[in-house]
């Protein structure tokens, strides 16, 4: 544990001096690459350590020429949360029948997670089989006969040991319930050589092996789940994906780098254990992790694919000297997406340092790796690097071959040539640049994007929210067809048709500044800023692609109302046939208006948790249907400025004529029409 405390106090270090840097929580400018990287082998081949004293070279080596990108995947892994905004407090992996996220009309009766990707499963921390619902509840796995809500009762529960597993997500199909976590295992002790060095050491060694680990139980018998298979990897759970019967598991292992650069000290290798060969974890050799010659972090990123009908066949397990950040996956490829960064260069050498308010940017770049999904393996296929960091993995698409995807580069709080600008790069199979369109929206940053087909959707902000229209037909020749400057911003895109999109985000008010016309800057110019308000809906009519409408909007609540749908794209269920959308949202009002000298608006008190549950259609827009809450008086008296507890809801799902909430404490079953409660049911004992 010692270690995650480090780790913890490294991050916050690091993010601290982002904020004293920047005076904003924005990343860092960009100048690493100026165009994509060109056009690569068929196959990518990457050499191999090979050795311990090979690493400490290559280590030694990217720390001498341009300092280890460890820091920057701290920052990085900040940065690229995406959810942390200079108008907003912070809150960083849609059902399509094709990769352009329009959303599916399928035949079943009951809602699935909220994906990005049709085909391409994503775990979330409840599932739903039109029969029974599966929670990751806190230490516990609960499977619940939802359907009929009338006899709604827990089948089966299973408890897991904090200090050995920690469920996170969990998938489900008719066969397999696999649930995702990690684990850690008990402290090792140092040598006594190791004893003796390790008072001069200036931070802990690694002392306890943290991993990602799954666990995969059969589900014909509901009541009395089995368990077929166990797998892990060294390192933290980032993600995963499930394609058919094949689940795709990605982790990272941050380096011991006190231990890999003493040459006294034996330091660990990456490791794996899977049950359906033995039991015991099995370590990858040197000369099976490859690395990337000019991409050096301190990290092992491990992928894994398993085939979840082949419980003999061995897990396929691929180590790389990096890391992974954010993940986006189609039916055939699997792509990693990583942050880089360096101090740029200010001054010019052989001058004299010039004494800057203003510190000196970081350049920024984002590295994609492609790897192929064939037969249920993992291959490296390209690599490609664009200017500029993403928000999320909605800044990801894979359409007709090519790879689009959306960057920030620069600062939104400078005015000089590294003000922030937006980009979207198309590349091709081989991740070699096919077209760009660049320097969209100066001053501002990306709030949300969702590509869709032939076009694209980018919304930024700082001020006011340009909703751009970007027409992707042409790879060579990306353009903005149209744009939309309204107040508020959207942290979310959810298509509703090939015409039209669901915006959630905040509403916001501009004021001007009254410190005696001082910028945020000593020296910088006078500007106004955004305040946030409560939560806002909106629907942009996108028919005239030259000119986008707000066609619909409505606002939940006041300053301070919040949403995880707004961080997490699985919190919404929406289904246009039963023009049914619904999502869990904590609501904050100002009771007792007082005006503010200075304007800025007032945070709300805590007022509701719970669902809203609209009826949307192109024709009437949002109706309010009704709220559904798991809150009692009690609890609501207990609140004071915020609720914690466990009757917090975090899902909406349907199964035929009902509707279920899902918090930790409790499910409740309404009916899908006038929303009367049918039966409610107890989760912890």
């Amino acid at each position: 544990m010692k270690r995650k405390l480090w780790y913890s106090l490294a991050v916050l270090a690091v993010f601290t001096g982002m904020i004293i840097m920047t005076g904003l929580n924005e990343p860092p400018k960009q100048s690493i690459a100026q165009e994509p990287e060109q056009a690569q082998p068929e196959h990518l081949s990457l050499p191999v350590l090979g050795s311990l004293d090979n690493l400490r070279s290559i280590l030694k080596d990217a720390e001498n020429s341009r300092g280890l990108r460890g820091q920057g995947v701290l920052m990085g892994a900040i940065a690229l949360d995406g959810m942390t905004k200079s108008a907003a407090a912070p809150p960083v992996d849609q059902a399509s029948p094709t990769n352009s996220g329009i959303t599916s009309k399928e035949s079943k009766n009951y809602s699935s997670t909220n994906l990005q990707v049709a085909e391409v499963d994503e775990a979330d921390i409840v599932k739903s089989d039109g029969t029974y619902l599966y929670q990751v509840n806190n230490q516990e796995l609960l499977v619940i006969q939802a359907d009929p809500s009338d006899q709604m009762h827990i089948v089966k529960r299973i408890s897991f040991d904090e200090n050995e597993f920690s469920p996170q997500e969990l998938y489900v199909d008719n066969q397999y319930l696999v649930v995702l976590g990690n684990a850690i295992y008990p402290e090792t002790q140092p040598s006594a050589t190791e004893k003796d060095q390790s008072k001069a050491m200036i931070y802990p060694p690694v002392i306890h092996k943290s991993t990602t680990k799954v666990i995969i139980y059969n589900l014909a018998d509901k009541a009395n789940i089995t368990k077929l298979r166990e797998v892990e990897l060294d390192g933290d759970y980032v993600s995963s994906r499930k394609i058919g019967s094949n689940l795709y598991l990605i982790a990272n292992k941050y380096l011991d780098l006190y231990r890999i650069m003493n040459s006294e000290m034996e330091p660990t290798l990456p490791s794996y254990r899977d049950t359906a060969l033995k039991n015991e974890f099995i370590n990858l050799d040197y000369a099976k992790i490859r690395y990337f010659p000019d991409c050096i972090e301190p990290n092992y990123l491990m992928i894994a694919s398993l085939n979840l009908d082949q419980a003999q066949q061995e897990m396929q397990v691929q180590t790389f000297l990096g890391s992974g950040q954010n993940v986006y996956a189609s039916p055939t490829n699997l792509y990693i997406a990583v942050t880089q960064y360096e101090r740029a260069e200010q001054d010019t050498p052989g001058t004299t340092p010039k004494k800057q308010i203003i510190p000196s940017p970081y350049s920024m770049a984002t590295a994609v790796y492609r790897f192929s999904l064939d037969q249920g393996g993992i291959d490296l296929q390209a690599k490609g690097t664009v200017p500029g960091n993403i928000l999320n993995q909605f800044s990801l698409d894979e359409y007709n071959n090519c790879f689009r995807i959306a960057t920030t580069t620069g600062e939104t709080w400078r005015s000089d040539e590294n003000t922030s600008k937006n980009n979207v790069y198309i590349l091709g199979p081989d991740l070699q640049l096919m077209g760009k369109l660049e320097d969209i929206a100066p001053g501002e940053r990306i709030y949300s994007v969702r590509f869709m087909g032939d076009r694209g959707y980018m919304v930024t902000f700082k001020n006011v929210d340009p909703f751009f229209v970007l027409d992707l037909k042409d790879p060579s020749a990306p353009q903005i067809l149209g744009a939309l400057k309204i107040p508020g911003y959207s942290d979310y895109l959810h298509p509703y048709d090939e015409n039209h999109i669901i915006g959630f985000g905040k509403e916001t008010i501009e004021l001007s500044p009254t410190n005696n016309n001082q910028g945020i800057l000593p020296g910088s110019p006078v500007g106004s800023n955004a305040y946030y308000q409560g939560m806002k809906l909106a629907v942009f009519d996108v028919t005239d692609v030259t000119k986008p409408v707000e066609m619909y909007k409505t606002t939940i609540g006041d300053r301070g109302t919040d949403s995880e749908v707004l961080h997490n794209h699985k919190a919404l269920l929406f289904d246009q046939e039963k023009k049914l959308l619904s999502f869990p949202v904590t609501v904050m009002e100002v009771k007792n208006p007082v005006k503010s000298p200075s304007g800025v608006p007032q945070y709300g008190s805590f007022a509701f948790q719970g669902a809203y549950v609209y009826n949307f259609d192109l024709h009437s827009g949002f109706t309010l249907r009704g709220k559904t809450t798991h809150l009692d008086k009690p609890d609501l008296l207990k609140a004071g400025q915020h609720y914690y507890g466990t009757k917090e809801i975090e899902r909406v799902l349907y199964i035929g004529d009902t509707l279920y909430t899902v918090s930790k404490g409790k499910i409740k079953a309404n009916d899908l029409s006038s929303l009367e409660e049918k039966k409610s049911l107890t989760l912890n004992p």
